[in-house]
């Protein structure tokens, strides 16, 4: 199987960094408290293990004629003759999203189906399914419809 790295964006690193700076900063202030009652940390662990595992198992991989994607506990796979149109370069911020980066890629598969990934290099990954499916539709926004 051919990996894909994903591709990260500054806020994900900065909510990563935030949540382990939020209790050393409530630490720091007081530090009695922490050790009186150190439960009290408990409810932010979920989130950073969250984060972490998001994080360190968002992949994506070609093998064979199917494209997997992997994102903490999203995953799935999409046969490639099956995927109708790819969206280079653009944002989804509603439905199946394995990724933590922005611009990357909307792929839309069956008839209402779509996922979206960001892998650290679009055209590599195009490229390669382009081999598989040359019949799938590539649309790269417009200058003024990138968010």
């Amino acid at each position: 199987m051919k990996k894909y790295q994903a591709k990260c964006s500054p806020l994900f690193y900065l909510l990563v960094v935030g949540m382990f700076l939020i209790p050393m900063v409530i630490l720091g202030l007081d530090v009695e408290m922490f050790t009186q009652r150190p439960v009290i940390l408990l409810p932010i662990l979920p989130p950073i293990f969250m984060m972490l595992w998001i994080y360190f198992d968002t992949w994506y991989g070609l093998e064979g004629k199917k494209l997997f994607y992997k994102s903490a506990f999203l995953k799935g796979n999409i046969p490639v003759e099956q995927i109708r149109e790819i969206v280079v370069g653009k944002t989804s911020y509603v439905g199946t999203k394995a990724a933590m980066g922005t611009k990357g890629l909307i792929v839309k598969f069956n008839r209402f189906d779509e996922v979206y990934i960001a892998p650290k290099d679009n055209e590599e990954l195009v490229e390669d399914l382009l081999k598989i499916n040359s019949h799938t539709h590539i649309t790269k926004p417009s200058n003024h419809d990138q968010r």
